[in-house]
């Protein structure tokens, strides 16, 4: 075989190759999300592919109703739900306690002298 049978058969085998791998790879990825969406269950704490932190109250096959603060529960894809919480991402959460400066160009832990 001379150098440009050789180099036809690359230029033709790696598209193939890259192709497989990117089938296996997605494969991969729909199956281990399908096994996180199954392994939900009532009363997780889990955070959104959003960022919204929340509890899971309710759950059906596309939907899972997470309650964001007491009393307040709002619906999601079930596919929306990234990950569950950890008791580090837990942690890293306010406490229900600690105050709460909204002023604008304040900054944590900084305090305001009454004027």
């Amino acid at each position: 075989m001379n150098n440009n049978g050789a180099l036809s058969l690359l230029i033709f085998a790696l598209p193939l190759l890259l192709l497989g791998w990117l089938f296996f790879s997605q494969n991969k990825r729909m199956k281990q999300m399908r096994d996180f969406s199954s392994s939900l269950d009532v009363g997780d704490a889990v955070v959104t592919s959003s960022g919204i932190f929340g509890t899971i109250k309710h759950l059906d096959d596309s939907s899972a109703w997470l309650e964001i603060s007491e009393g307040t529960t709002v619906r999601f894809d079930r596919r929306a739900i990234a990950m569950k919480q950890t008791d580090t991402a837990a942690s890293d959460t306010p406490a229900a306690d600690a105050p709460v400066d909204d002023a604008p160009g304040a900054t944590p832990g900084s305090q305001q002298n009454g004027q």
